[in-house]
């Protein structure tokens, strides 16, 4: 039986493109169309303003793995902050739930792309079926192995980087280099709230430096590279995001943006480099999709298998064979499915973003309240992080709620469902004597 953890398995470089891997994921083929929805003209600040938001927000990680860097990093940093809580197991399976929104989001970009290349009218049926198929495939591929996992994620990270950067140089060579030629002429009549909520949906495509801390132990020398390759990691994005930004800009007006939201970048390549432009991009955006859904699908069992692990929730196995992490694999890929099947892409990314806000400003709060000194933290990062956090997490919701209530009261009925569950479980579960670790805070 050999332990699926394997340290010490991942190089800086191996590192950094997990990192970038699920980062430039799905986010920028799904989220630009829907960031540029809000921001309207001002959209590549808002991606620039999610990177700083998301260097802030990466600081308590970073101290925190830099003392402990143990497998499944989120969960371990609520638990030496909070204890075995109601709080930890919480907001550890609200990270979680934000992982399999964002795979859910991949799947269905993924199957948004391809219909580009086919015409048909059938999408409302083709999306969710093709979305689900790709879920599914993902899991075969996580079931295969480890090193598999790591060698098609550097390849098509290489291939996905450079795909986007050619795409963005090709776009700005064809409006000859004129930056946002056709967003100068835009009315700017975005409200700070308007800006604030597409920055919230901007951090989503930056979220997967999570990933780096959860591969903690796998990685090289953690304590140093840990915070490097998460760096590392946010700095090439954002370099792509903003590359991307400026050249979607440069050949459609914001609202031909808008109105592909789900597509955006595929439209762009067309007025720059006409149909095989369209091609090229949907290809490029296939394989970011897919590769970004595998990384992620990997993160998040490797993250249920922890949890359960440390009894922060119970575990069935509904007689399947196997070890836990195969059967977390299940769980994750039954829900992403699910979310894919029901939800469109813009609900999709609102949950998403309201679970990751909040779960990150939890984060934080343990770190200040809880573990400060321990890691000797910088009190003004944490507040600031905290403080960024929250404000985007209003606007996000003030703007969301006026538009869409819906997806604001399944988001607030989820978060009050997990909390509610992990307070009857461990409640249940202690009164049995079975939680057997004392928790010490120094």
């Amino acid at each position: 039986m050999k332990p699926t953890y394997e340290k010490g398995s991942l190089s800086l470089i191996a590192t950094v493109a997990m990192g970038t891997g699920v980062m430039i994921g799905a986010g920028i083929f799904a989220l630009t169309g829907q960031v540029a929805e809000y921001a309207g003209p001002w959209f590549p600040l808002a991606f620039l303003l999610a990177a700083i938001v998301s260097g802030f927000s990466a600081y308590s990680y970073i101290v925190v793995s830099r003392k402990y860097p143990s497998a499944g990093g989120i969960a371990m940093i609520l638990h030496k902050a909070y204890g075995p809580a109601t709080i930890t197991g919480a907001a550890a399976l609200l990270m979680a739930f934000s992982m399999i929104i964002n795979e859910s989001l991949v799947a269905r970009t993924f199957a948004t792309y391809l219909l580009r290349l086919i015409d048909t009218d059938k999408g409302e049926i083709l999306v969710p079926t093709i979305a689900v198929g790709l879920i599914v495939a993902a899991f075969l591929v996580n079931i295969s192995g480890n090193k598999i996992i790591g060698r098609i994620s550097l390849a098509s990270a290489v291939i996905k980087v450079g795909g986007i950067l050619i795409f963005a140089l090709l776009a700005l060579w064809a409006a000859d280099f004129s930056f946002a030629s056709k967003l100068s002429g835009e009315p700017a009549n975005r409200s700070l709230p308007d800006f604030l909520a597409a920055t919230a949906l901007a951090i989503l495509a930056y979220k997967g430096f999570t990933t780096i801390t959860n591969s903690g132990d796998e990685v090289k020398e953690p304590k140093k590279n840990v915070g490097r390759s998460i760096v590392l990691s946010l700095l090439i994005c954002l370099a792509v995001y903003l590359a991307v930004s400026f050249a979607v800009g440069s050949t459609l007006s914001v609202a031909e943006i808008v109105k592909a939201k789900d597509y955006s970048l595929a439209e762009a390549a067309r007025p720059a480099i006409g149909d095989d432009g369209v091609v090229f991009t949907v290809i490029i955006a296939l394989i970011a999709t897919a590769s970004g859904l595998l990384a992620s699908t990997f993160a998040v069992s490797r993250m249920l298998a922890m949890l359960t692990d440390m009894k922060l929730i119970p575990h069935s196995h509904f007689g399947m064979p196997g070890g836990i992490q195969k059967h977390t694999l299940v769980y994750t890929v039954v829900l992403a499915s699910l979310l894919a099947a029901f939800f469109d892409l813009s609900r999709i990314a609102s949950m998403g973003a309201i679970f990751y806000l909040l779960m990150d400003i939890i984060i934080h709060w343990g770190v200040f309240r809880h573990l400060r000194r321990d890691v000797s933290a910088a009190i003004w990062v944490l507040i600031v992080a905290m403080v960024l956090d929250a404000l985007m997490l209003g606007a996000f919701i003030f703007i969301k709620g006026s538009t869409d209530p819906f997806i604001i009261i399944v988001s607030a009925s989820s978060i009050a469902a997990v909390f509610a569950f992990e307070r009857f479980y461990l409640r249940n579960l202690r009164g049995a004597g079975d939680v057997g670790h004392e928790h010490h805070h120094h």
